[in-house]
C-alpha cells in the first residue's frame, strides 16, 4: 500500500490535485489549490522527499524559466483495472498517472456468470502483474466496470437486465481477497464519463457520455462529479420508450430505445435487409460470415449501400430522439458518444446530431457540442484506473481530514477544443 497514511490533510489535498491536474507545475498546483507559492512549494518538496510525487520533465517555455511537470510517483505502486462489456473484457495494470504498463483484451460473455468471468479477470490480473515483475502487495486499488446498474456503496449489481446471475454478487469481496487492496465497482458508462472527466482535468463541469453497444447507457457529469442518483441507477436511458408500438425489450417493456437501436437491433435490421433482397452487400456479408454486426453495416454503408445507410440513419435518429429529451432536461455543454456502434462511422453521428438538434429546444442546443468520445475505446479502461486512484485517495484523504476531491475547475463556457 502507498506510504501516505501519516500525511497531513494539506499534503493529501496536494496529492489529489496532482492526480487530477495532469502535467501541472508548482505554480499551477498552487493556483488550483488557492495556496500561496511558499506553502505549495513546501508541501511539494516534502512529498518529493517522501517519494510520493516525482518530477516528469520540463514543460514548454512560456518566455521565462521552464517549469517542472509534477506527477504521482511510480513508486507508490500500481492500480488494476478491468472493463467488462457484455461480450468482452479488457484488463490492465496502470501506474498512478494511469499510463498502462500491461494490458490484455479478449472476448467474454457476461451471461456465463460472475464465477466464470471474474475467475478469468482475476487470473489475467495475476498474469499481467507477474509479467511486469510485480506482486499483489504493490496494488494500490482495483477498479472494475460492469454493464449494468450498480449500488456504488456496496459495489454490487442490482437486477442487471443483461446479466441476471450477477444480482447482488459481492464482486468487491471476490477480488479484494485475491489482491488485499480496496476494490471499487461502477457501471461501465459511468467509468467512461469518469475517464473523460480526468482527461479534461475536470474542466467541463456538465456533460454526458453515451455508450451504444449491446445496450445503451448514459454517464452524467454534473458540477464536475459523476452523478449516480439516489441508488446508482441514474443514466439508464436505454429503457426510455421511443415507440409504444415497438418490440418488447428484455426488460419487459415495449419500444425501449435499446431494443430498437443498440447493436443487436442494428444486426437484426441488417439480417432482415439481407433476407428480403434489400441489400446485396449485406446478403453477401451474411453468406461469408454467418452473421451480421454493426461493423458490417458500417462497411456496407461506406460502400454506398442504401439499405445499410437507412439502418444507420434509423438507429441514429431513434437514439437522438431519446437524447433530445435528456438534453432538454439536463442542458449539458457536450455529449460524447462511445461504445462499439461508433465504429459504424460518421453517418451514425450525423443522424444522432440531426435528431437532437431537430427535437431539442433552441436554448438547450445553442452551444451544445456532440462528438465521439475523444478517448475512444480506451475511455472505459481509463475510467477504471481513475476510479481506483480517486477512491483510494479519497479514503486516505478522509483519514487525514482533507477535502474528498480537488475543486472543480472551469466553467460551462469553456469549449472542448481547449482540452483536445
Amino acid at each position: 500500500m502507498p506510504r501516505w497514511d501519516q500525511l497531513s490533510s494539506a499534503e493529501m489535498e496536494v496529492l489529489q490535485t496532482v492526480f487530477w491536474s495532469s502535467a501541472s507545475s508548482r505554480h499551477g498546483l498552487a493556483h488550483r489549490l488557492s495556496f500561496s507559492r511558499s506553502k505549495a512549494n513546501g508541501l511539494i518538496a516534502g512529498l518529493l522527499d517522501q517519494g510520493l510525487v516525482e518530477e516528469a520533465g520540463l514543460q514548454a517555455s512560456s518566455g521565462g524559466r521552464r517549469a517542472e511537470t509534477l506527477q504521482l510517483a511510480g513508486g507508490l505502486g500500481v492500480v488494476l483495472g478491468a472493463d467488462l462489456g457484455a461480450t468482452s473484457l479488457d484488463v490492465a495494470v496502470m501506474r498512478p498517472d494511469l499510463s498502462v504498463i500491461a494490458r490484455h483484451a479478449e472476448e467474454a460473455d457476461v451471461r456465463a456468470g460472475p464465477g466464470v468471468v471474474l475467475a478469468r479477470v482475476r487470473e489475467l490480473m495475476r498474469q499481467l502483474l507477474a509479467g511486469c515483475g510485480l506482486t499483489a502487495r504493490q496494488v494500490i486499488a482495483v477498479g472494475l466496470g460492469v454493464p449494468g446498474p450498480v449500488d456504488f456503496e456496496r459495489g454490487q449489481l442490482v437486477e442487471p437486465p443483461l446479466m441476471p446471475e450477477w444480482d447482488s454478487f459481492s464482486i468487491r469481496d471476490y477480488l479484494a481477497e485475491a489482491f488485499g487492496a480496496p476494490v471499487f465497482v461502477d457501471n461501465d458508462v459511468n467509468l467512461m464519463a469518469l475517464g473523460e472527466l480526468w482527461r479534461l482535468q475536470r474542466g467541463l463541469p456538465n456533460f454526458l457520455v453515451i455508450k451504444v453497444g449491446t445496450g445503451i447507457g448514459c454517464g452524467i457529469v454534473c458540477h464536475g462529479e459523476v452523478y449516480r442518483g439516489a441508488n446508482g441507477s441514474a443514466g439508464d436511458v436505454g429503457h426510455i420508450c421511443v415507440d409504444q408500438a415497438g418490440p418488447r425489450c428484455h426488460c419487459g417493456n415495449l419500444g425501449c430505445v435499446e431494443a430498437m437501436a443498440a447493436a443487436p437491433a442494428i444486426s437484426r435490421m441488417a439480417v432482415d435487409a439481407a433476407g428480403s433482397g434489400g441489400s446485396a452487400a449485406l446478403a453477401e456479408a451474411l453468406r461469408q460470415n454467418g452473421r451480421l454486426t454493426a461493423v458490417d453495416v458500417g462497411q456496407a454503408s461506406r460502400n454506398g449501400d442504401a439499405a445499410a445507410n437507412a439502418i444507420i440513419q434509423r438507429a441514429g435518429s431513434l437514439i437522438g430522439q431519446m437524447l433530445a429529451s435528456v438534453v432538454n432536461f439536463f442542458n449539458p455543454s457536450h455529449v460524447f458518444i462511445g461504445g462499439g456502434v461508433t465504429q459504424i462511422g460518421p453517418l451514425f453521428l450525423a443522424s444522432v446530431r440531426q435528431s437532437i438538434y431537430h427535437r431539442s429546444l433552441a436554448l438547450s442546443t445553442r452551444h451544445l457540442e456532440i462528438q465521439y468520445t475523444p478517448l475512444g475505446a480506451q475511455a472505459g479502461l481509463v475510467g477504471t484506473g481513475v476510479l481506483a486512484m480517486q477512491e483510494a485517495l479519497r479514503l486516505a484523504a478522509a483519514r487525514a481530514g482533507a477535502p474528498a476531491m480537488p475543486r472543480a475547475q472551469g466553467t460551462a463556457g469553456r469549449r472542448a477544443e481547449a482540452f483536445q
